[in-house]
C-alpha cells in the first residue's frame, strides 16, 4: 500500500471505536489466549524479553501488563549528561523551534501553542527554544522517564484525534502531534521550564502518569487541567513519570539557549532510555 493510501485510510477508519475495542482486548485477562497473543507479539516484533524484570511471558495476566512491563534493574544505566533520553524508541525530529513553529516532517510544521492545548503563556516560554520528538514502536519499552530532575507544575489532558503516529503518518497528516489526543506535563527543572507531551494514537488504550494514574479514559470532549504548584511533587532524572498502553510518541520542549543536543543524534536514529540527549547547557554546551 502506498503512503498516500495508508494515510487516507486513517481518515476513514473509526479511530475511537477501534481504540476502545483494542483497549478492551488488551486489558482482558484471557488466560492461555492472552499468553498466545503475547507470544505472537514477541515473535513478530522481536521483543527482547531478557531485559524485562519478568521475562516469563506466561506470568503476564493481560496484554497491558506485558506491554507496560518493567525493565530489570541496571538494564538502562543513566549517562552523565544534562539531559538523558526519556524513552526507548527512535528520533522522529529534533532541533530548534523557529519562533513558535516545530518541524514535524517535510512540508509540515505545527505551533507550540497548539501542541500544549492553546495556552499562549506556556507556549511563549519555548519561543525559539528546542524540541525533540521521539517515536515508540510496538517493540519498545513503553514507560517514560525524566530527562532531568523536575518539579511538576501542571498536567493538561487535551482531547483530539487518534491518528497513528508512525513515520508514514507524520509525513502525511499536517499538524499530527498537535491534533491527536495528548497529555501535557509541565515541569520546572535545573535548566528552567520544560514540557513532556505524551501523544495518543490509534489503539492507544490509555496514557498514565505516576502521580495521577490513568488519565484517559475517560475521554472528554473538553480540555482538563490539574495544577500542582502548591504541592512539592519532584521527580529525579531517570525516574519513571508515565506510560503508554500501546505505542505512541513523546514531544519534549526546552527554552531558548539551554540545550545543545548530543552530536550523535540524527533523525531516524534508534535511541535508548538513559543515553545522553544533551551534552551540555547553553548554546556552546557550557
Amino acid at each position: 500500500m502506498s503512503e498516500r493510501h495508508s494515510v487516507l485510510l486513517q481518515y476513514l477508519v473509526p479511530q475511537r471505536a477501534l481504540t476502545v475495542f483494542a483497549g478492551f482486548v488488551a486489558s482482558g485477562r484471557w488466560g492461555g489466549i492472552t499468553t498466545a497473543i503475547v507470544r505472537r507479539f514477541v515473535r513478530k516484533y522481536r521483543v527482547d524479553m531478557s531485559e524485562a524484570a519478568e521475562p516469563d511471558i506466561a506470568r503476564y495476566p493481560s496484554f497491558n501488563d506485558f506491554f507496560t512491563r518493567a525493565l530489570r534493574p541496571g538494564a538502562r544505566p543513566l549517562a552523565s549528561a544534562a539531559l538523558v533520553c526519556p524513552v526507548d524508541g527512535a528520533i522522529s525530529q529534533f532541533g530548534a523551534i523557529e519562533r513558535d513553529q516545530i518541524f514535524q516532517a517535510k512540508g509540515h510544521h505545527y505551533s507550540t501553542r497548539a501542541l500544549v492545548g492553546g495556552d499562549a503563556e506556556l507556549a511563549a516560554r519555548f519561543q525559539d527554544g528546542q524540541f525533540a520528538t521521539l517515536y515508540l514502536s510496538p517493540r519498545d519499552y513503553h514507560r517514560i522517564h525524566m530527562p532531568c530532575d523536575g518539579r511538576l507544575l501542571r498536567m493538561i489532558h487535551v482531547p483530539g484525534d487518534l491518528f497513528s503516529v508512525n513515520p508514514v503518518t507524520a509525513r502525511g497528516v499536517p499538524g499530527l502531534f498537535a491534533r491527536n489526543e495528548r497529555v501535557v506535563c509541565e515541569f520546572e527543572g535545573p535548566l528552567g521550564p520544560f514540557v513532556l507531551v505524551l501523544v495518543g494514537a490509534t489503539i492507544v488504550g490509555s496514557m498514565a502518569t505516576v502521580w495521577h494514574g490513568q488519565v484517559n479514559p475517560p475521554r472528554s470532549a473538553q480540555l482538563r487541567e490539574w495544577r500542582y504548584a502548591d504541592r512539592d511533587l519532584r521527580l529525579k532524572q531517570g525516574e519513571e513519570m508515565g506510560q503508554f498502553l500501546l505505542g505512541s510518541t513523546v514531544v519534549a520542549l526546552f527554552p531558548h539557549d539551554v540545550v545543545r543536543f548530543d552530536p550523535a543524534w540524527a533523525p531516524g536514529r534508534a535511541v535508548r532510555l538513559g543515553e545522553a540527549m544533551a551534552v551540555g547547557a547553553g548554546p556552546a554546551g557550557e
